[in-house]
């Protein structure tokens, strides 16, 4: 026997039938089950550049916003082109040790935008953390450390970029402070890939599987989780 809603509006009724699926949805991403992004409280982290760095810089954080909220909607390889574009003029390079005076410093994403100036470790943890907070699932993500060929020499040195994985054993997507151009690893043959991580696992050269907790591992990247959490990054 049907059962039949005499007690719903009739009107209310089909409204609901005709959105069946805008409703479930709604309760499916409400209930966490989808979500993959991490979130920025930027009221949090623009009162805290002004304070830290001033209202230009400020400003600068307010643009970062905007990007992010006009970003989201579109697809995720437009989203990294615009997020790597963003950063690209957003940021000059400049070395750790001119820059922090040490030699291996990662920074938040205050701190180098708060600058303005960063490393290759910075363009890539900025541009990670963008990413996350548009939706990009973490597994398709990777910080990768490389060594990469210095030009016109035989010699390498320690370098790392973000990786963007469209599936689980696709060919990455290069994401570089060295050039603009966000290209596909085999392009990209002055790069050799040491490790990658993210803030769920660490892998080896060529393991498929997590070999050891990121943060166990790797204190920097430890500092990096607990200090954007006081910067209004939500993992």
């Amino acid at each position: 026997m049907a059962y039949k809603p005499t007690h719903l509006n009739p009107k209310l009724f089909m409204w609901c039938k005709a959105n069946l699926r805008y409703l479930l949805l709604f309760f499916v991403l409400s209930s966490g089950v989808l979500a993959s992004r991490l979130t920025i409280q930027f009221n949090t982290f623009i009162e805290l550049m002004g304070q830290k760095y001033g209202p230009a810089r400020a400003a600068v954080a307010r643009n970062w916003q905007s990007m992010l909220v006009q970003t989201q909607n579109k697809p995720e390889q437009q989203q990294i082109l615009i997020v790597n574009d963003f950063f690209a003029r957003n940021l000059r390079y400049q070395t750790d040790i001119l820059l922090w005076k040490q030699n291996d410093y990662w920074a938040t994403p205050l701190e180098t935008l708060g600058r303005g100036l960063g490393d290759c470790e910075d363009y890539a943890i900025a541009k990670y953390i963008s990413l996350r907070a548009l939706g990009v699932s973490d597994d398709k993500l990777r910080l990768i450390y490389v060594k990469a060929k210095i030009a016109g020499t035989n010699k390498t040195q320690a370098h790392m970029v973000l990786g963007y994985f469209a599936t689980p054993n696709a060919q990455p997507l290069i994401l570089d402070s060295l050039i603009t151009k966000v290209l596909p690893a085999a392009k990209r043959v002055d790069l050799s890939p040491v490790f990658s991580f993210n803030s769920q696992g660490l892998w080896a050269n060529n393991s498929t599987k997590s070999v050891a907790s990121p943060t166990a591992r790797l204190s920097r990247w430890r500092k990096i989780l607990e200090q954007t959490t006081k910067e209004g990054v939500m993992w």
